[in-house]
């Protein structure tokens, strides 16, 4: 399959999810600055998301950079990966509105995890595509601070961390979710040096 067609497609879906997501932000009815406070939750839920979707739009194009070809379940495995993305609007939107609320956190949290799972299985279906082209590059997706956590027992047990202390106060959950993002953002991998 054209890599340049799944790689326009994914770029344009997840320009439309960001465009969705920012459309969920309401214009105050009046111009004092307290009016902009009561979105304050939802900013937050989308700050987190946006910076999610960003770190993997740019991890995925990375990974996209090494691989030649596109067989059918890369092409699927991506199709999976966009379609949890375009939930996260939905979740995030739901999760601002109701940030002290157990389920639209959870909500969120099962969303994130499942993208972010459906991220980890891609990741590893093109490490196997490449290593079956005979390619090097698979050791760099391999380098990758993401697919190391994505692939370790430690994403797990994150994952269960983050789901009970939902329960505990919801807002760590989201809060839980930027401090790793932040933490993967300080990192410095060899792949950035490109």
């Amino acid at each position: 399959m054209n890599k340049a067609r799944v790689e326009n497609l994914t770029d344009a879906i997840v320009g439309i999810i960001i465009t969705i997501m920012v459309l969920e932000i309401k214009v105050p009815n009046t111009a004092s600055l307290t009016a902009i406070i009561s979105d304050f939750p939802y900013l937050i839920a989308y700050i987190v998301s946006f910076i999610l979707m960003g770190d993997a739009w740019y991890n995925h194009n990375y990974m996209f950079a090494q691989i030649k070809t596109i067989n059918r379940k890369i092409y699927w495995l991506n199709n999976l990966w966009i379609f949890w993305m375009s939930l996260i609007p939905v979740a995030a939107a739901w999760a601002g509105k109701f940030i002290d609320s157990v389920g639209p956190e959870i909500f969120f949290f099962l969303i994130f995890f499942a993208w972010s799972l459906s991220y980890a299985i891609l990741s590893r279906a093109i490490v196997v595509q490449l290593e079956r082209e005979k390619l090097v590059t698979g050791q760099k997706i391999k380098g990758m601070f993401v697919y190391r956590f994505f692939t370790s027992k430690w994403f797990f047990i994150a994952a269960v961390v983050n789901f009970m202390v939902i329960f505990i106060y919801p807002p760590m959950g989201m809060a839980l979710t930027f401090l790793g993002l932040i933490s993967d953002q300080i990192r410095i991998n060899p792949y950035d040096e490109r």
